[in-house]
């Protein structure tokens, strides 16, 4: 019984370890990245839109408040790219 409980207690620390460095990693990722606005192929975005709930629901190509994470300073060296949701035209 001991060893059953000290083996849950074992698991257990080890997700919470595991989730932990993910959770950082991910963060990480975020600070060099930036939404870029306006890109995206239809059905590629990368996540909800102001009209959409999910990733790749973007319904046209240049959705305007579609966005894609590209590096930090990428996306205004891209045509038709921009850093905030421009209206629909």
């Amino acid at each position: 019984m001991n060893n059953k409980i000290i083996s849950i207690i074992k698991q257990v620390l080890a997700l919470s370890a595991a989730s932990s460095v993910m959770m950082s990693a991910t963060a990480a990722t975020t600070d060099k990245q930036e939404k870029c606005y306006g890109i995206v192929k239809a059905g590629l975005n990368d996540c909800q839109t102001a009209n959409q709930s999910c990733a790749g629901s973007a319904v046209k190509d240049n959705q305007a408040d579609a966005f894609l994470f590209l590096p930090k300073g990428l996306c205004e060296k891209i045509v038709g790219g921009s850093l905030t949701v421009k209206k629909d035209k």
